[in-house]
């Protein structure tokens, strides 16, 4: 049998010493690569190599089946034995940041840091009715024959910040839009699986929490309460920001993970 295809990525900059961490951006269920350009190019001038994946399923990633966390952390790791990476430090965002939880539970010996961005431990059982009415709402679009880029028009203005009209929504409407329905689905469908709560506490490298004040995806308190049971984790919240925060707020984004990563050490080779 065939060993399963490498995740896709973008990739930018070059790191100061060959023993210093990579940035890895892991996006969120209606994302992509794109969606990190600004990411991307912010810290390779600041010295970092950093990439952005397509998580299977999304851009030109193949897909996997069954989509499940187990699966994604795995694919994740190969991503890194392709492109050289010995550790990295994973920044992912909303799905991304589970990911990179369920990773920590494969391979931390691979993990240099941690930022979870508009994410949680956990999303409740599967079967639980309040999981069975969020995949039925987010699927009924789909079931009634709408396109993924009307999905993006009518879910997009819910997930940021009141009156937010920037040129993040347009970026993160270009990300929903290109997410074939398929995978999306896919994902909706693992998402609700997600639970890594016992997780938390056996997490030992530098974290961020980072929550956006008008998530309510993935609202403050709820993130907070996560920062609290990973040993010394950093907890912070941008204002004036939604759940598409790194769409929306791109430089304020970059520069409270640019101080958390300078602030850790991260930008010094161990």
């Amino acid at each position: 049998m065939s060993a399963p295809p490498v995740p896709v990525w973008a990739e930018a900059g070059v790191s100061a010493d060959a023993a210093q961490p990579v940035l890895v951006f892991l996006h969120g269920i209606g994302g992509g690569k794109q969606g990190f350009a600004s990411q991307l190019a912010y810290f390779a001038q600041a010295g970092w190599r950093t990439l952005a994946w397509d998580m299977p399923g999304y851009g030109q990633s193949a897909a996997l089946y069954p989509v499940d966390f187990p699966a994604l952390a795995d694919a994740l790791l190969r991503m890194l034995d392709a492109s050289g990476i010995q550790r990295a430090v994973l920044i992912g965002h909303s799905m991304g940041g589970m990911v990179a939880q369920q990773a920590w539970t494969l391979c931390p010996e691979r993990i240099a840091g941690l930022v979870i961005a508009a994410s949680s431990p956990a999303f409740g059982h599967s079967t639980g009715d309040f999981q069975k009415q969020f995949v039925a709402q987010r699927l009924a679009p789909l079931d009634a024959g709408k396109t993924m880029a009307e999905v993006a028009q009518a879910l997009i203005p819910t997930m940021v910040a009141p009156a937010y009209q920037g040129p993040g929504f347009a970026l993160a409407w270009d990300c929903m839009s290109a997410v074939p329905a398929a995978t999306y689905r896919a994902s909706i469908q693992a998402l609700v699986t997600f639970e890594q709560r016992a997780a938390l506490p056996t997490i030992t490298v530098a974290t961020l929490c980072l929550a956006a004040e008008y998530d309510t995806t993935a609202p403050p308190e709820v993130m907070r309460r996560m920062a609290e049971k990973i040993p010394g984790a950093v907890f912070e919240v941008l204002t004036d920001a939604g759940h598409l925060l790194c769409f929306e707020q791109p430089d304020r984004f970059n520069a409270v993970i640019d101080h958390f990563l300078k602030k850790q050490g991260l930008d010094r080779a161990e």
